[in-house]
């Protein structure tokens, strides 16, 4: 079970937009990390690599705790708002639920809940960047 203090740390390196950071320090060697009910990324080094991945097609990525944070023994569930601004300018905002198991001070696995329709709803884009259609 992670301690209240090691939660706290997580989640403010993650709103500081330390992500890559944040999978270094508090995720085991062979973690999981799965996105809703598709097949589970396996080991740190592949987190590691789907994160830069993401990161390479965003400009700014801001992202918050929405709290309570929900800790049951080793399961932890945090509510999450992230807004992605992608390198062409189409912000997408996304809630989700992350669903964690740890042991100990490190996340073994970790499965992330939102609605898929989220990712085909872009808001107004910034930085000059093209419009969006009008509904």
């Amino acid at each position: 079970m992670p301690s209240p203090a090691t939660l706290s740390r997580f989640v403010a390196m993650v709103e500081r937009g330390e992500f890559l950071p944040a999978i270094e320090a508090f995720y085991a060697p062979n973690a999981t990390m799965q996105e809703n009910f598709s097949a589970p990324r396996v080991g740190k080094a592949a987190l590691l690599a789907n994160e830069r991945k993401v990161l390479v097609g965003t400009r700014t990525v801001t992202s918050a705790c929405v709290g309570p944070i929900l800790v049951n023994g080793d399961v932890v569930v945090i509510r999450w708002l992230f807004h992605f601004t992608g390198n062409d300018g189409r912000v997408l905002r996304i809630e989700e639920l992350a669903y964690q198991r740890w042991e100990g001070e490190q996340i073994v696995q970790e499965q992330f809940f939102y609605d898929p329709a989220q990712m085909k709803t872009p808001l107004a884009p910034t930085y000059g960047g093209p419009k969006s259609p009008s509904p």
